[in-house]
């Protein structure tokens, strides 16, 4: 891993930074799991609202199938410099009941509304326990930026 020219942000920098990238970024890279299917991983878009990822797919996905079974799920974005993985439990809203906050937001940044669509599709929220975000070596230690779903304050970092 290269780590010249990679200066160690603080907690406070590292949060700012992250929560610029989830209201900037398109896609996120979705991992779930199924106790007899194994695991699954895929990317998807995404929204950030402030305190939660929103996520669009088809009902019969393997995603909704494995988050019904399991709602734990791990999300990253696709950055291997800029690291950014987000912890969780998954909630699950069919097209026709998701909060209409959400949905119209969602249609605003993609220009694609999943509610018109032919076959159902599901809303996938995923408030964050944890995120951990780190550039490099360098900043291994501290990574941990949110803990128990609590942003953490400079020196308590892991």
């Amino acid at each position: 891993m290269q780590t010249s020219g990679i200066v160690h942000r603080k907690a406070a920098e590292r949060r700012r930074d992250t929560l610029e990238r989830l209201h900037a970024e398109r896609d996120i890279w979705v991992a779930t799991a199924h106790p007899a299917h194994g695991p699954h991983q895929v990317p998807l878009w995404f929204l950030w609202d402030g305190r939660a990822v929103w996520m669009c797919t088809s009902a019969t996905s393997a995603t909704v199938r494995n988050i019904r079974e399991e709602p734990r799920i791990r999300l990253a974005l696709p950055d291997t410099v800029d690291v950014v993985l987000l912890q969780g439990e998954a909630e699950c809203f069919p097209d026709r009941e998701v909060p209409a906050d959400a949905a119209a937001a969602f249609t605003a940044k993609f220009g694609w509304d999943p509610r018109a669509e032919a076959g159902p599709h599901v809303y996938v929220r995923v408030v964050p326990k944890s995120v951990h975000a780190w550039r490099g070596e360098p900043e291994l230690r501290g990574r941990v930026i949110m803990r128990g779903g609590t942003w953490v304050e400079e020196g308590h970092t892991g």
